[in-house]
């Protein structure tokens, strides 16, 4: 070979070079975006990662992963769903979001707390009620207490013969002394229980003769 024809060789190979290079650049570029679709495609229908946003990006074969989602098993079955053919290696830069109250668990805590304030509201009226005037429209007080159900007990037959105490404070009345028999026990405790203003009633009488 003459070295006409040598140079012409030369050239000829640098130029069918370029084309293969280009040709080289190009496959890898759709391999990456055939990987980055399939990637994407699997993402999207994996029922686990619904509502979460990630984002895809394929560099030669590398994926990267970018975006949040809700837990670290999310995280985790993302990283795996990546690894398709021709990824080399999977790049996770996914961050877990810290889950809130879901929307129907603030409803329910409203609805509970509402419910909660006017219980309280019902039980401070009724209370406030209660203490405050008989049905005769007098005052409520200990004293006024007191004086009601000894007054209930000497009007009351299964009573008679019977010694009762009634001490009230802070409208809870004391039942102390002797009854006749069971009957008029539980019959002076159900008088003082049902009397306006009490709020309990502790009973320590004891059945025999009057002393």
């Amino acid at each position: 070979m003459n070295a006409r024809n040598w140079i012409a060789a030369l050239a000829l190979g640098a130029l069918t070079a370029v084309p293969a290079a280009a040709q080289t650049s190009s496959a890898a570029k759709v391999d990456d975006s055939a990987i980055k679709s399939r990637v994407e495609t699997r993402l999207k229908n994996d029922a686990s990662l619904k509502g979460d946003h990630i984002v895809v990006s394929v560099d030669k074969g590398v994926v990267t992963l970018s975006g949040t989602v809700h837990s670290d098993a999310q995280k985790d079955r993302a990283k795996e769903l990546a690894k398709v053919s021709g990824v080399t290696d999977v790049d996770s830069k996914l961050e877990v979001e810290s889950a809130g109250p879901s929307t129907v668990d603030k409803a329910e805590a409203k609805t509970k707390e509402a419910a909660k304030a006017t219980k309280d509201a019902t039980v401070k009226a009724g209370e406030k009620t209660k203490d405050a005037v008989a049905t005769t429209g007098e005052v409520i007080t200990d004293t006024w207490i007191t004086s009601k159900i000894s007054a209930d007990f000497v009007n009351e037959d299964t009573l008679k013969g019977s010694n009762i105490n009634v001490d009230t404070k802070d409208h809870v009345v004391m039942l102390k002394g002797t009854v006749l028999t069971a009957a008029g026990r539980a019959r002076a405790i159900e008088i003082a229980k049902t009397t306006s203003g009490v709020k309990r009633v502790v009973d320590t009488l004891t059945i025999g003769p009057k002393k």
